[in-house]
């Protein structure tokens, strides 16, 4: 058996040599501390600490340093003993004492053996984050007067947490405060169920979905959506996630299913990354146009369990082409179809009918005399009111176009002469309603019908209209000369 001696000596040289930083510590101060203040009624101990900074730096006054090892002077940067228990106070600052109190309550709750993790400074002023063990010594712990406390330097550890936790917020900021509207989807059910039509041997998945389209509003009852930012909530007018989330149903609707068909298809053919136009709905339900750009993410191409999607909002854009669209057929002044529209569809009837085809040649009466008398904001108004009445004459298949200065015609297909007579009629009780509600000069409009059973006929039957017209124009400023020369 080694003696006390040995023994001693041998601690001394295990503790000296150790590979990590220890302490032997005093404790006493600490105890009589605690039982001074149970005396004084104190139970929560974390509450008491709390309640005044100056207890903490009580109780760690209270702890008295005996030694430390060769290990704990190389982290701490010092030179010996001396020095380093000399600057305790530079050791243990700041928000050292914070983290402190979870040490302290577990000594008041009992326990002769503690853990924590907290910070140091090394005398050359460097932070430490340090995991501590401590473990009151046998034979001490009625008085806590030897105290065995290891550090293990975790600063790598902490700082790369930290970098982490930096690297995930600024991840989460650029996702939340994206300028696009930005998805995080779950596509998984909507893989398994293209898997389970492909394991029943079908091929043809085009086919299969016109003849299954209720498949693909089940597919689209499948998308799990796990996260939006918050451009997405403003593009959609909806106040949080939650409100989101809870109205899916709204946004996803109409057209969409047609869009939604293609985009199954383009993902039964294994195109993952897809960019499309595509039409949503606001949750007041006005229409969204948007350019979608979809990717499953490279790490869950196995079950598509991760899909990105970015939208970008195009309905001014949408709305723009549409209207360029429109100047490009449309008379601005009426708003009936231009010279350009009606010298296309007027090729296309030519070409696949329907027959008989009848067309209505107008010639607005009087428009140059008003031009010359009242001024062109007046010749202006008169088109304006032609292109009323001509718009609310004829239907679609039906078309009223303006051709020239004050030329119009209104194109029928599929009707012949008497047809075309009824709508000539139904123009006429038309003008005579206008004229009752526009005081001032009446509006009036000269006719000409002529029809045709083929194509050949076409250019003949425009003349013939135009012949019939300019011949009733002709009895029209006949009568007005004779009114005049009253």
């Amino acid at each position: 058996m080694l003696s006390t001696d040995s023994s001693d000596a041998a601690f001394e040289h295990m503790f000296n040599l150790a590979p990590v930083s220890l302490w032997l510590e005093d404790y006493s101060a600490l105890k009589a501390l605690f039982e001074r203040w149970r005396a004084q009624g104190v139970e929560d101990l974390r509450a008491h600490l709390q309640s005044d900074a100056s207890l903490r730096s009580q109780c760690s006054a209270s702890l008295k340093v005996l030694r430390v090892n060769q290990r704990t002077l190389d982290l701490f940067s010092a030179a010996s003993h001396s020095e380093l228990l000399g600057q305790l106070a530079q050791v243990f600052r700041d928000d050292m004492h914070t983290a402190m109190a979870r040490e302290m309550v577990q000594l008041w709750d009992g326990r002769l053996e503690f853990t924590n993790e907290t910070v140091n400074y090394t005398l050359d002023g460097r932070r430490l984050d340090v995991r501590i063990s401590a473990r009151v010594l046998p034979g001490h712990e009625g008085d806590w007067g030897r105290v065995l406390v290891s550090l293990e330097d975790i600063t790598q550890q902490v700082q790369g947490a930290a970098r982490l936790r930096r690297s995930e917020q600024y991840a989460r900021d650029l996702f939340e405060y994206s300028p696009v509207s930005l998805w995080v989807e779950d596509f998984s059910a909507i893989k398994q169920l293209l898997d389970g039509v492909r394991s029943q041997g079908i091929a043809d998945f085009k086919t299969f979905l016109k003849v299954h389209p209720e498949f693909v509003s089940r597919c689209m009852q499948e998308i799990r959506v796990i996260d939006v930012n918050q451009q997405t909530l403003q593009m959609f007018g909806a106040t949080s996630k939650e409100h989101l989330l809870n109205n899916i149903g709204r946004v996803f609707r109409g057209e969409m299913q047609e869009s939604f068909a293609e985009q199954l298809q383009d993902l039964w053919d294994g195109k993952t990354v897809q960019q499309r136009e595509v039409t949503n709905y606001s949750l007041s339900g006005d229409a969204v146009h948007i350019h979608m750009q979809f990717s499953v993410l490279g790490s869950h191409l196995d079950d598509w369990s991760l899909v990105l999607l970015s939208l970008v909002d195009i309905t001014a854009r949408k709305k723009a082409e549409a209207y360029l669209e429109y100047l490009g057929k449309h008379d601005v002044l009426t708003q009936l179809r231009n010279r350009a529209f009606y010298a296309e569809e007027l090729n296309r009837l030519t070409r696949k009918g329907p027959w008989p085809f009848a067309v209505i040649a107008i010639d607005l009466n009087g428009l140059k005399a008003i031009n010359d008398e009242q001024g062109h904001a007046a010749g202006d108004a008169m088109l304006r009111r032609a292109g009323e009445v001509l718009a609310k004459a004829v239907d679609a298949p039906a078309c009223a176009a303006r051709v020239g200065g004050d030329e119009f015609a209104v194109l029928l297909p599929g009707l012949d002469e008497r047809a075309a007579q009824a709508v000539r009629e139904r123009i006429q009780s038309l003008l005579e309603l206008n004229n009752q509600f526009y005081s001032g000069q009446p509006l009036g409009f000269a006719m000409g019908i002529a029809c045709c059973q083929s194509g050949e006929g076409v250019e003949a039957m425009l003349h013939k209209a135009d012949q019939a017209m300019y011949e009733e124009k002709r009895r029209y400023y006949l009568r007005i000369g004779a009114e005049r020369r009253r």
